[in-house]
């Protein structure tokens, strides 16, 4: 028996840690994905092996422990958070393909761990939706990383341009953004749940401060709403310059990030922003006019991908299709 589910990974426009604190977020589904492919195990055991990202482990689910023959573990704590809810502790091997960089912001862990919980639902025969799935893959998140928002996982279970809500509704996009991005990602990896925390402590030390932030970035949201719904490409550069002061100001900016940022906007790019938690990881550039100028400025020193915005959520064995829930 084998299942196979792919998720997409994402970029946020706006909404970064602000998110968190019940503000709106505008964020993007991207043509970059993760695969998971579950078979009946070979073995007596479990594993868990990835050839891009060069590990492989064995993992206990009942005790939530691992033994790592080669590698770094690091996204094998969720995927043993996600067995740990929704297995039964059979042996099966576990197979993960990734073309996502991990620790960039671009949602690597949120679409491993949409790709394994879809897939082991589809291996138990498991009814659910859209809807049922991203909770469960958001309180994986949770977990491991004590805080965390909930958009990562949407966006990935949904895919598209989503706006998300104060009231955590999706609203998606009719239309979706033509010009080109370029995000670009350094080698220093971000930890989203530090990052998360160490906002959370500056907005308790300074609430007076940081809350007035926090409140503003959601405002350049709704104002980004604005400006993708009328394609006002001009407006939205400005709100993405705009927030990447803002999040300048939270401490989640690194010389890297902020070589980037500069360099983008010095080689043609309109606006330039971090994307994700901060503390290393991504930037993405708006570039409507030439996108080739700016990443290979950036290629100087960092790494870029191009991406587009992608339509498809999760997809179980390539369909859309899914056990209805009772």
């Amino acid at each position: 028996m084998e299942s196979v589910a792919t998720a997409p990974g994402k970029t946020i426009l706006f909404g970064e840690h602000s998110v968190v604190y019940d503000e709106p977020a505008i964020a993007g589904a991207v043509n970059k994905r993760a695969k998971i492919k579950i078979s009946s195990a070979k073995n007596n055991y479990t594993t868990f092996k990835s050839y891009d990202l060069a590990f492989e482990a064995i993992l206990d689910t009942r005790n939530s422990s691992y033994k790592l023959v080669r590698g770094k573990p690091g996204i094998i704590r969720y995927v043993l958070n996600a067995l740990s809810k929704f297995h039964d502790h059979s042996p099966i091997d576990i197979e993960l393909s990734l073309n996502l960089p991990i620790g960039s912001g671009l949602g690597s862990s949120a679409a491993v761990t949409v790709a394994t919980i879809a897939a082991l639902f589809d291996y138990h025969g498991t009814p659910f939706d859209k809807e049922y799935l991203a909770n469960c893959a958001h309180g994986v998140e949770l977990d491991v990383q004590g805080i965390a928002s909930p958009l990562d996982t949407l966006v990935s279970t949904y895919g598209g341009l989503v706006y998300l809500s104060r009231e955590k509704k999706i609203v998606h996009f009719d239309n979706h953004l033509e010009v080109p991005f370029v995000i670009g990602f350094t080698t220093k990896y971000s930890n989203t749940g530090k990052m998360v925390r160490n906002v959370r402590s500056l907005k308790e030390r300074y609430p007076e401060l940081i809350e007035p932030i926090i409140e503003t970035m959601g405002k350049i949201a709704n104002e980004g709403r604005v400006a993708i719904l009328k394609n006002d490409v001009d407006k939205l550069a400005n709100l993405m310059n705009f927030n990447q002061g803002l999040l300048d100001s939270l401490g989640v900016n690194t010389q890297e990030l902020s070589r980037m940022v500069y360099i983008a906007r010095k080689n043609g790019a309109t606006g330039s922003k971090i994307t994700g938690s901060g503390g290393g990881g991504s930037m993405i550039a708006l570039c409507p006019n030439n996108p080739d100028k700016v990443a290979n400025a950036i290629n100087r020193f960092d790494n870029t991908i191009k991406v587009n915005f992608s339509k498809e959520g999760i997809l179980l064995n390539g369909e859309e299709t899914f056990y209805p829930r009772l």
